[in-house]
């Protein structure tokens, strides 16, 4: 592999947008593929304690991001609806006294059908949540089953309806390749969900991530690979079929319906990660620095309230990880990004990297295009080999 050669990355010369991502990491069930930082409640929540600690969390970044203005908020978890209306109130009342929120701000709120109430989504509405993400996975009850979900396939189609009367913007999320998932089955999920009038899928492929029940022991009758590519070409042809367009690896929409504050993960932007464990990425004209919150909710209370800043880890990025990291988010995307945003958002100009992306091209791999950075048909199926010549 070609290296890239660096003295010093030179300063960036414009910071990018700016995203807020808020953890709440409790669930009523784990799932047994989830390898996400979330936690089975076990006790009645005190969700004030929480939402001080966020806030509190917000306030020690303020200094590294003063000024300026957060276009996306997205709550994630965990199962953040299972928090109350009012909690929710609470929260984006403080984000809002402490932040410049850009007035037209998306804001994103996951929930699952298993913690719906009619009532309780319209009081997110009110609270403030212009986009709800539903995590229903599957319309079978079987497989709902064997992923460990705790809703039906009922309950999932109902929570959707009901969503869809109060927000303009509603996503969810699908996975196939399940547990004796046949090709049919797969049809059938994917078009159940095109049929509800979201404008948003997830689609994604169940993995086996380690450190997870399913990572230890999968489960029986999981889909051979040919199936499952079989499976994956269906899913991905209905979505097209039905004018959805495929605009990143495991994101579909309907024409203005795209999550802006994914758009802005892939693009490069920037992003406070407040809460439990959450990530987040800060750029200054000099360098790019990614935190992490400490992991476990009860030791992340506990410093919130007495040393906050020792519950934040701070590292900067390498200087020679910084083309890498770039394109491994903006290759994601179906069109790529302007090919001005690698020096605008990391300081390295694409003369730095030019024999990388010469090979990536020659692999049929990368566009040929000056303008942009976006993957080929062949560099979309076979990102990793991408993402390898930028190693």
């Amino acid at each position: 592999m070609l290296p890239i050669s660096f003295s010093q990355p030179g300063r960036l010369t414009a910071l990018p947008p700016l995203s807020l991502y808020i953890h709440i990491p409790w669930c009523i069930q784990k799932c047994p593929y989830c390898d996400f930082n979330s936690h089975t409640i076990k006790s009645a929540l005190d969700e004030n304690r929480y939402i001080q600690a966020l806030l509190t969390d917000l306030q020690t970044e303020l200094p590294n991001i003063w000024g300026r203005t957060v276009e996306t908020v997205f709550i994630g978890g965990g199962t953040p609806s299972v928090f109350s209306p009012e909690a929710v109130n609470t929260l984006l009342s403080g984000v809002r006294s402490l932040l410049k929120l850009q007035p037209q701000a998306e804001i994103t709120l996951e929930a699952n059908p298993g913690t719906f109430e009619r009532e309780k989504f319209q009081g997110f509405k009110d609270a403030g949540i212009t986009r709800l993400s539903i995590g229903v996975q599957s319309f079978d009850d079987a497989c709902l089953k064997a992923l460990g979900r705790i809703h039906n396939s009922t309950e999932a189609c109902k929570a959707i309806e009901s969503a869809r009367n109060i927000f303009e913007r509603v996503n969810i999320d699908l996975m196939y390749a399940l547990p004796n998932q046949t090709l049919e089955m797969a049809r059938h999920d994917i078009q159940t969900g095109i049929a509800t009038g979201v404008g948003h899928i997830s689609a994604y492929h169940l993995t086996m991530e380690p450190n997870t029940p399913f990572g230890h022991t999968p489960p029986p009758g999981l889909p051979q690979d040919e199936t499952a590519l079989d499976i994956e070409d269906t899913v991905h042809q209905s979505l097209a079929e039905a004018g959805f367009e495929h605009y990143e690896t495991s994101a579909f929409a309907r024409p203005g319906q795209q999550c802006r504050h994914n758009l802005n993960y892939w693009q490069f932007g920037d992003y406070i990660g407040i809460g439990a464990g959450a990530h987040g990425k800060i750029s200054y004209p000099t360098h790019i620095e990614r935190t992490t919150r400490r992991r476990h909710p009860q030791d992340y209370l506990a410093a919130m309230q007495s040393d906050p800043f020792s519950a934040i880890e701070r590292k900067p990025v390498a200087a020679e990880d910084l083309a890498f990291e770039f394109m491994m988010n903006a290759l994601r995307l179906s069109a790529g990004v302007p090919s001005a945003y690698l020096e605008e958002r990391t300081g390295v100009s694409a003369a730095q990297i030019a024999p990388q992306i010469s090979r990536a091209q020659k692999l049929g791999l990368l566009e040929c295009n000056p303008q942009r950075f976006a993957p080929t048909e062949h560099g979309k199926r076979f990102l990793n080999d991408l993402l390898q010549c930028f190693l």
